[in-house]
């Protein structure tokens, strides 16, 4: 049985994050990192996974997200420093490096980690998250993408897309969740852990200041570009927002790198998929011969 998990605050970057932690004390850190509009409750199906093949589990809720500081200034969510909160956190845990895996804009925050900080990060996970310099590439191309990620554009505005998706008690929010998912994967019982996340002070305002503070880099992001560490992308084919191709257009910018494509999945694949998941990433973490196919696809 895994052990239990323990809720912590850190001080990392100036900020203090709310953690939470799971896992035998000794073992290998790895760090999970949730998106938009998540929180550390994201990886409610890895941590328990993980735990038990005995790796310390953290699990943030990133800035501006639940029970972390939330900066006032649109500036304080720039990537440049969403990445070294957790280069921040690993220095702090006391290892040399960690596993760091990430989700949606947590995916986006993994890219940066392993590309600014390298020396800190051992392996690197992805799921439905494009590097940002393939997204740009691939959007000039394809209008169908910028159509999808239209949305981004909305978050700009000042102050109506906090009213908007707070509108009747976070409906519009549970709909996005549950319309862009498989049948099942969200239920009544997330909404109120949800609604609490995201009924916290600010954290509306923050959460969308993501967006605010990053809509250039997400199509054209600062150096260094290239990932030098091992990178596994986990990509569930029926994203509504996100086209499958940018999986493998990421790749371009790896050293070493691997696309697993989950043909039945949406964008919360970890969700949707989880026992299969869990056992990809474990098979990641500790099969050196992981990467020796470039793709790879499940039914």
């Amino acid at each position: 049985m895994s052990s239990s998990r323990e809720h912590t605050h850190l001080d990392v970057n100036g900020i203090t994050l709310h953690v939470v932690q799971q896992g035998p004390a000794d073992g290998g850190l790895v760090i999970l990192l949730h998106g938009f509009p998540e929180y550390w409750y994201g990886w409610r199906k890895q941590m328990d996974a993980l735990a038990e093949q005995g790796y310390r589990v953290w699990a943030p809720d990133q800035r501006g997200y639940n029970r972390s500081d939330k900066p006032e200034a649109v500036s304080a969510y720039r990537v440049d420093r969403l990445a070294a909160d957790i280069a921040g956190l690993i220095r702090v845990s006391g290892r040399d490096k960690a596993i760091v895996v990430g989700h949606d804009w947590g995916g986006i925050v993994a890219w940066n980690v392993g590309r600014r900080y390298p020396e800190l990060v051992d392996r690197l996970v992805i799921l439905n998250a494009p590097h940002e310099a393939a997204m740009g590439r691939y959007t000039v191309k394809h209008p169908l993408q910028l159509f999808r990620s239209s949305y981004a554009g909305f978050f700009q505005l000042r102050g109506v897309p906090e009213q908007a998706l707070g509108a009747g008690g976070y409906k519009p929010l549970w709909r996005m969740l549950k319309g862009s998912s498989r049948p099942g994967t969200f239920t009544e019982e997330d909404l109120v852990h949800y609604e609490e996340a995201w009924s916290q002070p600010e954290a509306l305002r923050s959460m969308i200041n993501w967006y605010r503070a990053n809509v250039r880099t997400l199509f054209a992001p600062e150096p260094p570009y290239r990932v030098p560490v091992p990178v596994l992308v986990i990509w569930g084919a029926r994203d509504p927002f996100l086209g499958r191709e940018l999986a493998l257009r990421s790749l371009a910018f790896c050293d070493a790198g691997r696309v697993v494509y989950f043909e039945n999945a949406t964008h919360w694949v970890h969700l949707e998929e989880a026992q299969r998941v869990n056992a990809l990433l474990i098979d990641f973490f500790m099969d050196s011969q992981f990467l020796a196919g470039q793709l790879a696809s499940w039914e």
